[in-house]
């Protein structure tokens, strides 16, 4: 019962925060200074939570792909040359996507 108390209450807090009726009061009740701090530091946040996202889905990814790699040759030892090779490829394309994310960041960071 407890849990499921729990659990309803961060639904509803989720969807408060997500409300886009707070963003609209907001630019109603700010003067136009604000409305420019507001906007900078919205996207500042954007980046950031923009590269926590990136960070956390590519160490996943290549925690999961070590993980496997390391388990197929523990199965088949003879094989190591042929799984190492894709294994370190694929680590730096999944790398790569971490480092565009952080370049999208950057680009943000100038528009404030």
């Amino acid at each position: 019962m407890l849990r499921r108390i729990g659990t309803v209450m961060t639904m509803a807090g989720m969807a408060i925060l997500a409300s886009p009726l707070l963003a609209m009061a907001q630019e109603a009740a700010g003067a136009a200074g604000s409305a420019a701090a507001l906007r900078g530091g919205l996207i500042a946040l954007a980046a950031n939570i923009g590269i926590g996202i990136a960070a956390f889905g590519s160490a996943l990814a290549q925690g999961r792909m070590a993980a496997s790699a390391m388990e197929s040759i523990g199965r088949n030892p003879n094989s190591a040359g042929a799984i190492f090779t894709p294994m370190i490829i694929g680590l730096a394309f999944i790398e790569a996507l971490t480092l565009y994310a952080l370049v999208i960041a950057f680009f943000l960071q100038a528009k404030i």
